[in-house]
């Protein structure tokens, strides 16, 4: 039932952004009715890339995630789901994997502009409305500094360019699939984690992997849910270790996408869910994890950046801008959810059926992905983003597909494979921005 409310929820969005721009509607989804991308049916020998590696997933990833040593399947699941997004960005050639990020509208674009970090920082702000002299690109003005300063730092130390910038986001946002799985264990316990490995290593999701900057949010975020997780079931040092450093990657990840904020109840109740009567460590872990994430704020702060005054700054440029006047609200509301689905792909809409009536009955099991899934329906509800959530939402996804665990045992292996063909139609027949 979910699966078929999923699917008509991505049908009638489709047929409404059409039957909208027939009728003069400007989407600003480039000819795209849900997706952002038009259609181009491409069936060149690179297809072969993605359904050679697809086939060998869905052959060996269930045994492995099962019989190899956790210290091995943490980094062989990371390698796995950077492959898969490589694979299928190949079907466009090369420059699949670089052309995304070479917009004029992406961070790269400004790089040149970054001197003084400081001044930038105290700067910032300025320079976010699109009336100034000399505005910050759209991705950039979207976004607090961080984004832009990590480009800039790569550009300064050698490795500029495109490439470069590709290779950080493939490798950070293919991390987070061991980050959630740390997490996983940590919450609920290993056989989960390992049952649910499959589906983040051969995720549609994939698709924005390789590449969007988003990827790179992805992976700062689901790291710092990760460490605040071990550190719950940590009563030594360590954990204190854990908490900081977890507080420290969340708070900066506010500094990379100001909609990550949402991320907040997740990373809440990967620690919460640990409490007993008897063990109240969560409360400490929670505390040293907000003064990890105020040190950051302390640090921008003090630089010249406050993070409030960016984000008004940032709502009045989006909403005065031609995308948020032109697109309208009531569709975007199911557009934004269809968008969702399609990167979650069959059995992450599928999951949520069981997910919801079971839990009441497993808690630990769907504390991860309720709280992210709150997350994508109070962004979707608040309308800051219209269309393109296919890479703005790319930090919650993952944490949804742990639903996966609760799909029948018997029917994974279908499952798996739906997702494999739905990741390899959307890269076929429609060629997205990112």
């Amino acid at each position: 039932m979910a699966l078929v409310v999923a699917a008509v929820m991505v049908v009638v969005a489709w047929v409404t952004g059409e039957v909208l721009r027939r009728n003069g509607v400007v989407l600003h989804l480039l000819g795209g009715a849900v997706l952002r991308g038009s259609w181009s049916p491409r069936f060149s020998v690179g297809v072969l890339l993605p359904v050679g590696f697809g086939l060998v997933g869905l052959a060996m990833a269930p045994g492995v995630s099962r019989r190899l040593s956790w210290p091995a399947l943490l980094p062989a699941a990371g390698a796995g789901a950077a492959l898969w997004a490589v694979s299928l960005a190949l079907v466009d050639g090369v420059q699949g994997l670089t052309k995304p990020l070479s917009s004029r509208y992406e961070y790269l674009y400004d790089v040149d502009r970054v001197g003084s970090w400081s001044a930038l920082l105290d700067g910032f702000v300025a320079d976010i409305p699109a009336d100034v002299a000399d505005p910050w690109t759209t991705h950039v003005a979207g976004h607090p500094p961080l984004a832009l300063l990590v480009f800039a730092g790569l550009d300064q130390i050698g490795l500029g360019g495109t490439g470069w910038a590709s290779t950080l986001c493939i490798l950070a946002g293919a991390s987070a699939v061991p980050a959630v799985l740390v997490a996983v264990r940590a919450v609920v316990d290993e056989g989960t984690a390992r049952s649910v490995a499959p589906f983040l290593v051969l995720a549609p999701f994939a698709l924005w992997i390789a590449t969007s900057a988003d990827a790179f949010f992805l992976g700062v975020s689901a790291w710092g849910i990760a460490a605040l997780a071990l550190a719950a079931r940590r009563p030594d040092r360590a954990g204190v270790g854990f908490a900081l450093l977890g507080g420290v990657l969340l708070g900066a990840a506010l500094f990379l996408s100001y909609g990550l904020v949402l991320l907040g109840p997740l990373a809440c109740a990967v620690v919460l869910c640990t409490l007993t009567r008897s063990d109240r460590r969560a409360w400490r872990v929670l505390a040293l994890g907000a003064v990890g994430v105020l040190a950051v704020v302390a640090v921008f702060a003090v630089a010249g950046f406050w993070w409030l005054d960016g984000l008004w700054t940032t709502i009045d440029r989006v909403s005065g801008g031609p995308a948020a006047r032109d697109r309208p609200a009531a569709f975007f509301v199911v557009a934004n959810l269809a968008a969702a689905a399609i990167a979650l792909g069959p059995a992450g809409a599928g999951a949520l059926g069981p997910l919801i009536t079971r839990s009441v009955r497993r808690t630990t099991t769907a504390v991860l992905p309720l709280a992210a899934l709150a997350g994508i329906l109070v962004a979707d509800l608040s309308l800051l983003s219209k269309g393109e959530v296919e890479r703005i939402y790319l930090p919650f996804f993952p944490w949804i597909l742990t639903a996966t665990v609760l799909l029948d045992p018997g029917q994974r292996t279908r499952w798996l494979g739906a997702q494999v063909v739905a990741a390899i139609v959307v890269q076929v027949l429609i060629r997205t921005e990112w």
